[in-house]
């Protein structure tokens, strides 16, 4: 599902325009890159947690020459399924 299919969705459900919904999709989608961007977890009811987190820089190696190189630390988004979404993907046997 592409960002346009959210779009024609909520555009199909809502009732708004198809313009009223890609604001209100940007709109979602900016406030919850804001929040991450600032440390903030984001909780979906319904659906999950997406939360950042710190990893801290460690060795590595390049796997064509053997060579030990560092990795540097980074922030990665991790999500999380709330129970009731794991429980939907679990039983349609998808």
């Amino acid at each position: 599902m592409t960002k346009a299919d959210l779009v024609e969705r909520v555009y199909e459900r809502v009732g708004f325009s198809k313009r009223e919904a890609a604001q209100a999709v940007d709109a979602v989608f900016e406030l919850m890159k804001e929040a991450l961007e600032h440390g903030e977890k984001v909780k979906v009811a319904g659906f999950g947690s997406f939360v950042v987190r710190e990893k801290r820089p460690r060795k590595g190696r390049n796997p064509q020459t053997g060579e030990e190189i560092e990795i540097s630390s980074r922030r990665v988004l991790i999500f999380k399924p709330s129970p009731i979404l794991r429980r939907v993907l679990n039983q349609s046997g998808g």
